[in-house]
């Protein structure tokens, strides 16, 4: 019987390309997985670096009220950091100096658009002073450089129309009294996410009476 040796040849010559390229293969596919870790770990980096210069860049203010006839002053200051040298536009609100959630899915509660466009809060911005709108809540935006600052008017606000009773302002005053004004400051600079950074300004308390001598 005659062996037929080239046929073993092909064959032995067959399975070794196939071994060469399923090594091959595997070579390959274990270097795209290491690319692709290290693609993934580079960008895993860089993100971890932006949103630490982004934290790092968060805007610092400082708001100061004086009252001042019935009416106050805010005194509203961007006082860092200089790195950031300045924002494009700033959207600044009050929100609600309480932590009460007003829903309108309350039995007995007036529609939602009425609770929104209260400011549940001592203070609002003036009627159409810096732009404010109707409710008081928010002023247009404006832009600032560090160091620099604006001042806005407020005033009082006034308990919500339904409510009812000889005394409601006078409960309306006791219900915030002492309460802080909350001030939301929506920050954006070209080519950056934004900000969102909440202030609490304290209303400073009035100055002792004189003894009478």
């Amino acid at each position: 019987m005659s062996i037929p040796w080239g046929d073993i040849a092909t064959y032995t010559t067959a399975g070794a390309g196939l071994v060469i390229s399923l090594a091959a293969w595997r070579v390959a596919a274990r270097s795209a997985d290491e690319a692709k870790r290290s693609a993934d770990s580079a960008e895993d980096v860089a993100r971890i670096e932006r949103e630490r210069w982004h934290s790092d860049q968060s805007p610092v203010f400082t708001a100061k009220l004086k009252e001042e006839s019935g009416r106050a002053k805010l005194d509203f200051q961007l006082v860092g950091p200089l790195s950031l040298q300045r924002l494009d536009r700033i959207e600044l609100a009050i929100a609600n100096s309480d932590d009460l959630v007003r829903t309108a899915r309350l039995a007995g509660s007036r529609p939602q658009e009425e609770l929104d466009a209260q400011v549940w809060g001592p203070w609002r911005f003036g009627a159409s002073a810096d732009g404010a709108d109707a409710t008081g809540k928010t002023i247009e935006p404006f832009d600032l450089e560090v160091g620099r600052g604006r001042p806005f008017t407020l005033e009082r606000t006034r308990p919500p129309h339904w409510q009812e009773g000889a005394d409601r302002d006078q409960r309306w005053a006791e219900q915030f009294a002492g309460k802080p004004v909350r001030l939301v400051a929506r920050c954006q600079k070209d080519g950056v996410d934004p900000w969102v950074v909440p202030i609490d300004v304290e209303m400073p308390a009035p100055p002792p009476l004189m003894a009478l001598v």
